[in-house]
C-alpha cells in the first residue's frame, strides 16, 4: 500500500470525480486497520500486549480520508489511539505490532508501546499520552513550516474529551493570530472516556468552538471518507495559501470502549448497532461496487491480502527481541552540540 510520500493529492469536487485507485486505496487502508485492530484487541486478550491499549475500530475514514488530501512533507500528530494513523501514512504494520509487544524491532525501539509511536520518516510526530498535550505541539510543529517557508502544514487529531484542556483554547488562540498552517482535527466519537460531551458543555457542536478565535470551523461526517477528505483538502488549501488554520469536527464513532480495560456499559446495544448501519469501510465498499470499480472477487483478494499482513506482523513481533537493559539509557536525549561563550 503506498504511503503519503507516494500517494497525489486529489482535487476532487464529488464522487465521480476520484480516480478508482483513490476508491481501492481507501478500501484496503481502512481495511488494514481494522484487521490489525480487531487482531490487537485478541493479542491483549491473550496476554500477548500488555499495558494500555486504546483500538480505533470505526473511526478509520477519520484518517485514510485526510491521509489521501496530504502532501509530501506534511506533518502530522495525534493522541494515544494511535495505531491506525502511522499505518495509514505507511509505517510497516510489523513494527507497530513489534512496538505493542514492546519488542526492539517496534516502531519507538519497544519503548512506547501502544500509546506513544513515531515515524519521522513519514512525518508521523507521535501519539501522546496527556490528554490535549500534542494540540500545542501540533500548533508549534506548524509554526516552523511557516518559520522555513516550508509550504506545508500540520494535521493535529485530539479527541473530544481533549477541548476541554485549557492548552487547546491557548493553541486555537495562537494559532489564528499568527495564522499558522495547522488542521486542528477533532475526532469526536461521543465520549471522553465513558463520559458523554453532552454531560461536560453546553457546547455538542464542537466546531462551534473555534467560533472564538474566528477560525474556519467546519462539522464534518466522521463514517464517510470522502467527506473527510473534501474537508481536508478544503482545510489543506487555506493553510498552503498562508490563511492560517481550521478546525474540524469529525462526527466518528468507536465501536469498542475507550480502552480494552473499558467494558462501555454506559452505551446502549441500540446506539452502537446504529452507528454499524453506517460503518465506514462498508460505506466504501459498496459504493466500489456500484461504480463497478471492482468486483467481490477483487475485494475478497484484498481481504486476504490485509489477513497475510497482520498475519506476518504477528509473527514478526513474536520472533523479535525485547530490548536490552543498556538500551534503557539510548534514546533519552536527542544528539546535538551547544557553543559555549567563553566569558
Amino acid at each position: 500500500m503506498a504511503s503519503v510520500k507516494e500517494k497525489k493529492n486529489t482535487r476532487a469536487k464529488s464522487k465521480s470525480d476520484f480516480p478508482k485507485e483513490t476508491y481501492m486505496e481507501w478500501y484496503e487502508s481502512m481495511l488494514l486497520m481494522r484487521k490489525f485492530e480487531e487482531k490487537a484487541g485478541q493479542l491483549y486478550g491473550q496476554q500477548k500486549i500488555k499495558g494500555f491499549c486504546h483500538l480505533y475500530i470505526g473511526q478509520e475514514a477519520c484518517v485514510a480520508g485526510a491521509v489521501s488530501a496530504l502532501e509530501k512533507g506534511d506533518k502530522y500528530i495525534t493522541a494515544y489511539r494511535d495505531h491506525a494513523h502511522p499505518m495509514a501514512l505507511g509505517s510497516d504494520p510489523k513494527a507497530i505490532m513489534a512496538e505493542l509487544y514492546g519488542k526492539a524491532t517496534g516502531i519507538s525501539k519497544g519503548k512506547g508501546g501502544s500509546m506513544h509511536m513515531f515515524d519521522k520518516e513519514n512525518g508521523f510526530f507521535g501519539g501522546h499520552g496527556i490528554v490535549g498535550g500534542q494540540v500545542p505541539l501540533g500548533a508549534g510543529i506548524a509554526f516552523a513550516e511557516q518559520y522555513n517557508n516550508t509550504g506545508k502544514l500540520c494535521m493535529t487529531y485530539m479527541g473530544d474529551g481533549a477541548v476541554r484542556q485549557g492548552a487547546f483554547h491557548e493553541a486555537l488562540n495562537m494559532a489564528m493570530t499568527m495564522k499558522l498552517p495547522v488542521v486542528f482535527c477533532i475526532e469526536n466519537n461521543g465520549y471522553a472516556m465513558g463520559t458523554s460531551v453532552a454531560r461536560t458543555s453546553n457546547v455538542t457542536g464542537l466546531d462551534q468552538l473555534g467560533a472564538s478565535y474566528e477560525m474556519p470551523s467546519e462539522s464534518v461526517d466522521g463514517m464517510s471518507v470522502i467527506d473527510v477528505h473534501h474537508a481536508v483538502d478544503r482545510a489543506a488549501k487555506r493553510a498552503r495559501a498562508g490563511e492560517g488554520p481550521t478546525l474540524l469536527e469529525f462526527r466518528t464513532y468507536r465501536y469498542k470502549g475507550h480502552s480494552m480495560s473499558d467494558p462501555a456499559k454506559y452505551r446502549t446495544k441500540e446506539e452502537v448497532e446504529q452507528y454499524k448501519q453506517r460503518d465506514p469501510i462498508e460505506q466504501i465498499r459498496q459504493e466500489i461496487l456500484d461504480q463497478k470499480i471492482a468486483t467481490e472477487k477483487d475485494l475478497a483478494a484484498i481481504g486476504d491480502k490485509i489477513k497475510e499482513i497482520v498475519a506476518e506482523a504477528v509473527k514478526f513481533a513474536e520472533e523479535s527481541e525485547y530490548p536490552t537493559a543498556e538500551n534503557a539509557y539510548t534514546d533519552v536525549y536527542a544528539d546535538a552540540s551547544y557553543p559555549f561563550v567563553e566569558v
